[in-house]
């Protein structure tokens, strides 16, 4: 996605990477696995991480360390930056830009912990006996799979794989998350009605308000998608969109009509950091739009979409 003024997500974090090193410097790396819960109780459904160790995680393409930014964003780093706003709990999301289809470095911070993280990875949908990496993978915490366009796959959503894929999540409850735009909307529809069994994660709004306004017409096509049962959104990537800066008040009402159609068990905030944490934004900041910001939802609704929606979509393993 591109942020503020046209600037790409690389950009902005590199303005903001003094705030992630900040946060990630001295005691904050010792990360405790006995953290209790109930006193962290927020799950934050969507976050990228990745690691400087490029022997044992390589990026794809030949890629080298300086193409990171920030430089250094690992599962403790991220734990650090989200358990003093009471999230204890994380969705990994493969980042392909860097990894590609290797999930290593995600099933591996899930083996570490697994307790606190589940993942959605990346697959190549072309690869033979696609149904059955799926279900292997669902063994290592792979409870979703990122799905969209891509430059080189424009025709994302055909192929015996892509259908082979759908046709799976109906059968071990792993998502398809599409990240993707509002003119996908209808097609993601269609595979809806093909698929009514299969559950779909839209991510980030379907990117509606990107471009700094929230056109009408695309937000009827997201709300419109709430006719399929199995369909739930992230609520999330505050810092891409509308003013693109906190306190993000011009998105509740986006908020709003979405929780009007989907209602809180279908909805789940989500931080997608370490894009979030560019200044002004930061994950505080975050946070607070659905904790502090949104009257017209009760206390247990609000529970709901902090916790109880991402916990049964993701972590129902």
């Amino acid at each position: 996605m591109r942020g503020a003024a046209g600037c790409s997500r690389r950009e902005l974090l590199v303005a903001g990477a003094g705030a992630v090193a900040a946060v990630a410097t001295g005691t904050a790396l010792g990360v405790a696995d006995d953290v209790d819960l109930s006193k962290t109780p927020w799950i934050d459904a969507h976050s990228h991480i990745w690691s400087t160790d490029l022997a044992k995680y390589p990026l794809r393409n030949g890629q080298q360390v300086d193409v990171l930014a920030p430089r250094s964003f690992t599962d403790d780093e991220l734990l650090a930056t989200a358990r003093p706003h009471g999230v204890g709990r994380v969705v990994l999301i493969q980042h392909h830009p860097y990894h590609g289809f290797d999930n290593s470095y995600l099933v591996d911070a899930w083996k570490r912990r697994p307790q606190l993280f589940r993942i959605v990875g990346q697959i190549d949908d072309a690869r033979p006996h696609v149904d059955q990496v799926m279900k292997s993978m669902l063994k290592t915490g792979v409870t979703g799979f990122r799905i969209g366009p891509r430059q080189d796959r424009p025709d994302w959503l055909q192929g015996a794989g892509m259908e082979l894929m759908w046709k799976t999540g109906a059968e071990t409850g792993q998502n398809m998350c599409c990240l993707i735009n509002p003119s996908d909307l209808e097609s993601v529809g269609r595979w809806c009605v093909k698929y009514p069994q299969t559950p779909v994660v839209i991510d980030h709004f379907a990117r509606v308000g990107m471009t700094g306004e929230i056109r009408e017409s695309e937000l009827a096509a997201l709300c419109a998608l709430s006719k399929h049962a199995k369909v739930r959104v992230k609520i999330s990537a505050y810092y891409a969109l509308g003013k693109k800066q906190p306190p993000h008040d011009e998105l509740r009402p986006m908020i709003r009509r979405l929780f009007e159609a989907y209602g809180p068990d279908r909805l789940m905030w989500a931080s997608d950091s370490p894009y979030q944490l560019t200044e002004p934004n930061s994950y505080g900041a975050s946070v607070a739009v659905v904790r502090d910001r949104l009257d017209f939802v009760s206390e247990s609704d609000r529970a709901k979409l902090l916790r109880t929606t991402a916990e049964s979509t993701f972590f129902f393993v």
